[in-house]
């Protein structure tokens, strides 16, 4: 991809050496993911940086409406208050790929961010009725393809949302005070450099304090994302290519990029990750022959290729690390499985209760699944811990992770942190040339054992860290069985 080896000989480098060119982090108390090498000086012993798993959950949608179908995708989710809102084009393919109806825009809502329901509307006129869940199926008079809102935190509209229209081409500047009535913000495309044919997003970016968008385009043939910034929505510079130093050149579908709710200074995407090796003997031995077969009649791709999802994430919104293995795959199901389309999630996270009573809130995904197959799609929903995207972990033979240095605010470290019963963890602070701290050795730690979202490191005599903040120091970390996700000062 464009771009690509301009930073790989920086990312070669050793961990250590970047981190001597670098003044020390300032954490004050926000929260760290351990998702990316931004806190990784050096991992030793048998600590590596590991990738976790969505879990599949229940049916959030079944996407079996006369005016949806297998081809409905590209969903928003966000929670407003109370309710949880979600946005979605509203599509049909049939089994050989044909779109015998135009793409519409649709939404539904929840209380849980669980069980979800399509309510009546009356805004858009489908087979003489108004009672569905459509929010509008035309932009300047050409149906739409994508349309992704968000809360606007500058107050000065509340709902601002992209969308691609054919005429003029390009994309297209909404808003709303009610998140259900749309409006323009302008009659003509705000952007139009790209190819548009994805879910192309946008959102405020506090970190820059400007508009940030992700729109695809193609260079030599080959799916990619750009990003482009703007200071009012509707003037925006020229979209760049993002970059993935050290990652294969793979063609990425969607993005689904936007900052972590609760760790805004990083942002997280979930791009799909488009792969085609052609009718192969394995394609035939892919669940539901038939219907690739058919699909394939109308174009060979329809039937041979298949899309999961990765994970990234990104410190400046366009050099992303991009995890090489799949966060979501197919997985092993026997019907609706391994198609194009499949595997897509929904822009973004959010926060619900957990599945069980005696568990903490987890996070919610939702993925697509059944796509390009039958009358029907269907929205899955997936639940993570909170901050649970990847971690360090070590076996019980042990391991350690060494931060680079760091200053921060509080008087106390927690740490999202999960043992096997057997397991522990221990942890020292050291001042930036690596020397203990008094009281806060390796030695003085106490072993750390359990599973939480907020496990209070401590040392004995329980010594306040109060007086080494705002100073340079680091942490050393000894795991055994125990996967390290996140940490924070408070």
């Amino acid at each position: 991809m464009v771009g690509m080896i301009s930073r790989r000989t920086l990312f070669a480098m050793p961990m250590a050496a970047l981190a001597q060119q670098t003044q020390p982090a300032a954490l004050g108390t926000r929260l760290e993911l351990l998702a990316d090498r931004f806190l990784i000086e050096r991992l030793s012993g048998g600590a590596v940086q590991r990738l976790h798993h969505p879990v599949r959950e229940n049916i959030a949608l079944e996407h079996d409406a006369p005016w949806e179908g297998s081809g409905t995708g590209y969903h928003t989710v966000f929670q407003d208050g109370r309710i949880y809102r979600m946005y979605y084009k509203a599509w049909h393919l049939d089994t050989y790929g044909k779109t015998p109806r135009p793409v519409r825009i649709a939404y539904a809502e929840s209380t849980d961010g669980v069980h979800w329901t399509k309510p009546d509307l009356g805004l858009v006129a489908f087979n003489g009725s108004k009672r569905n869940n459509i929010l509008f199926d035309q932009v300047n008079g050409e149906q739409c393809h994508d349309f992704s809102p968000f809360l606007d935190p500058t107050g000065k509209v509340r709902y601002r949302g992209i969308g691609f229209g054919r005429k003029p081409r390009g994309l297209y500047a909404f808003h709303s005070n009610d998140g259900i009535a749309w409006e323009l913000s302008a009659k003509e495309p705000v952007i139009t450099e790209g190819a548009f044919d994805t879910q192309n997003i946008t959102f405020w970016d506090a970190g820059i304090g400007k508009y940030r968008v992700y729109l695809r385009d193609f260079h030599e043939g080959k799916r990619g994302i750009k990003t482009a910034v703007s200071e009012d929505f509707l003037h925006w510079t020229k979209p760049e290519w993002l970059e993935f130093p050290g990652a294969p050149d793979e063609q990425l579908y969607t993005n689904q990029v936007r900052p972590y709710y609760r760790a805004p200074h990083l942002l997280v995407g979930f791009p799909s990750r488009y792969t085609d090796r052609g009718w192969v003997p394995a394609t035939a031995q892919l669940p539901e022959a038939e219907y690739r077969r058919q699909r394939s009649q109308t174009n060979p791709r329809y039937g041979s290729a298949v899309t999961d999802a990765l994970f990234m994430t990104s410190r400046d919104g366009r050099t992303f690390h991009r995890w090489n293995e799949a966060f979501l795959r197919p997985g092993l199901r026997t019907r609706d499985n391994w198609t194009y389309g499949d595997n897509y999630l929904a822009w973004h996270v959010v926060e619900t209760e957990a599945r069980h009573a005696d568990q903490p809130r987890e996070l919610s995904l939702y993925a697509t699944e059944s796509y390009f197959t039958g009358e029907s799609s269907r929205l899955r929903r997936y639940s993570l811990r909170l901050d649970g995207f990847a971690s360090v972990f070590a076996p019980l033979d042990g391991g350690e992770l060494l931060t680079r240095p760091f200053t921060f605010a509080g008087t106390k470290l927690l740490l999202n942190v999960s043992t096997a019963g057997g397991g522990s963890v221990r942890v020292e602070m050291q001042d930036a040339a690596g020397k203990p701290l008094p009281g806060l050795s390796m030695a003085d730690s106490h072993v750390l054992f359990g599973d939480a979202i907020e496990y209070e490191a401590m040392w004995k005599g329980q010594p306040s860290l109060a007086p080494h903040a705002a100073k340079p120091v680091r942490l050393r970390f000894a795991l055994q069985d125990a996967d390290l996700f996140a940490l924070r000062f408070a």
